[in-house]
């Protein structure tokens, strides 16, 4: 029961007993009724309209109170718990109550379909983000998290928010009021193309959103396109030769050398070489571009790097032996990168190694080493993994450097291809680095050998590594 201020009473007191207690003064004076009955009843009568204000006033204030738990904004809609003894009052009371109870049935109904907007919005396959007036990010939905983080104040959101073109959409929805489209490319982490639609709300949503914009990652359908392209126009160029020597051997074989066993061993023996470079070719322009069409989604799980690297070590030990090289492996155990692809980063470790032992001093030895790092010289400063592979080979002279991951460039076209390379690895390397938010460092300076570096996020391992 709320505490009832004395003043308030005694006002009210005031106000119902004067009356009465001055008609019996004026009786009494004028000897109308004797003093002894008279200030009995003036005592009557005075507690009396302090017992009638009390119970007025205390009324009211229950009523006052059960009002404004009608009227919070948390949507406690208590009604008074009491009854009431005046019946003015405990009409009013019945009426708050009905009140309460219809705010009460209306605030659930809104919450329910509010929940139900939500649970839609969050649902959608395209990402969603909401804004406020001052272009602030309020909340997006799983598929905008996906795409670009957690949180959708940081990361690529805030890249995406201040591309000029999709500034200037929401400019012209707030302008003219009406929904406005606009195509993107985002240069970083990953390329990525995107159709952005803006749309103003008017009224503004319940969270304050002003601006919704939906996206569409065209990315994929992008990089299928320049798959296509590509594959036709790489594998047209790189096969060329293969297929023009297995031809010119078939028609030696069947003509000057059909008779001379020792010449058909022998061109069989290359056109079995020639046939394995095309197969490898082929494999290398298939993985490249499976990778590609994936580059803009960031990998999910974990992988145990040091298993990792000693396995495919050890799958590469025949290579090894028939360069007569030796392989000086430094792992440092438990060191686990994610997110990230174990599939994809095995093929990292591979595609570094055998360019290592391809590319190394025949009979030299190669480095591996795999650790964990807290920054470093042109390396991230937060926490990371690194794999080093570094050879002996003869070098790389520095203007070539930068263009050691463009595809099929070589530095010594005769060398690599006597080497078994495709001219791929190391662009399989860069995108896959790239698809993992990696890093990837070439050193070299002629007669020194070359160092590869690749870094990556790193958490420690807790437990199975998927």
């Amino acid at each position: 029961m709320p505490r009832l201020p004395p003043g308030r009473v005694l006002g009210a007191a005031g106000l119902i007993g004067a009356v009465p207690c001055l008609i019996l003064l004026v009786l009494m004076f004028e000897g109308a009724l004797d003093w002894g009955p008279g200030l009995l009843a003036l005592l009557a009568t005075a507690l009396s309209a302090v017992l009638v204000a009390s119970l007025w006033i205390g009324n009211l204030a229950r009523l006052a109170e059960a009002l404004r738990r009608a009227a919070a904004a948390d949507g406690e809609l208590v009604p008074p718990g009491y009854t009431p003894l005046l019946p003015a009052v405990d009409e009013i009371a019945e009426g708050v109550a009905r009140l309460a109870r219809s705010l009460a049935a209306r605030d659930e109904l809104v919450g329910r379909l509010r929940r139900a907007d939500e649970a839609i919005v969050e649902r959608l396959p395209d990402p969603l983000l909401v804004l406020s007036p001052e272009r602030r990010p309020l909340r997006a939905n799983a598929a905008a998290r996906a795409l670009f983080g957690a949180a959708p104040r940081e990361g690529d959101t805030a890249a995406l928010l201040r591309h000029p073109t999709l500034a200037a959409a929401v400019d012209r929805a707030l302008a003219e009021r009406r929904p406005q489209t606009a195509d993107l490319v985002l240069p970083v982490p990953v390329m990525r193309e995107i159709a952005a639609q803006v749309i103003p709300m008017d009224p503004a949503l319940a969270d304050g959103g002003r601006i919704v914009i939906v996206l569409s990652d065209r990315s994929r359908e992008r990089a299928v396109e320049r798959m296509r392209a590509d594959f036709v126009a790489n594998a047209s160029h790189e096969l060329r030769t293969p297929l023009a020597s297995l031809m010119g051997f078939i028609e030696t074989l069947r003509g000057p050398a059909e008779d001379d066993p020792a010449a058909r061993t022998r061109f069989l023996g290359i056109m079995a070489e020639q046939s394995e470079r095309m197969r490898r070719l082929i494999d290398d322009l298939l993985g490249l571009s499976r990778i590609e069409l994936t580059e803009h989604q960031p990998p999910t799980g974990q992988a145990d790097l040091a298993a990792i690297a000693r396995a495919e070590a050890d799958a590469l030990e025949p290579l090894f032996r028939a360069r007569r090289a030796s392989l000086e492996a430094t792992i440092e155990p438990g060191v686990v990168a994610a997110p990230a692809d174990s599939e994809q980063l095995a093929q990292v470790l591979r595609n570094l190694l055998e360019n290592a032992v391809r590319h190394g001093r025949e009979g030299g030895a190669i480095r591996l080493s795999v650790t964990r790092v807290e920054g470093g010289p042109r390396l991230p400063t937060r926490p990371g993994v690194l794999v080093a592979v570094q050879d002996d080979g003869p070098g790389i002279p520095p203007e070539h450097i930068p263009r050691l991951t463009e595809r099929f460039y070589r530095v010594d076209r005769g060398r690599s291809r006597s080497a078994g390379g495709t001219g791929l690895g190391l662009a399989i390397v860069k995108h896959i680095v790239n698809r993992h938010r990696g890093l990837l460092l070439i050193e070299s300076e002629p007669g020194n050998g070359a160092l590869f570096r690749v870094w990556l996020p790193y958490v420690a391992q807790t437990g199975v590594v998927s």
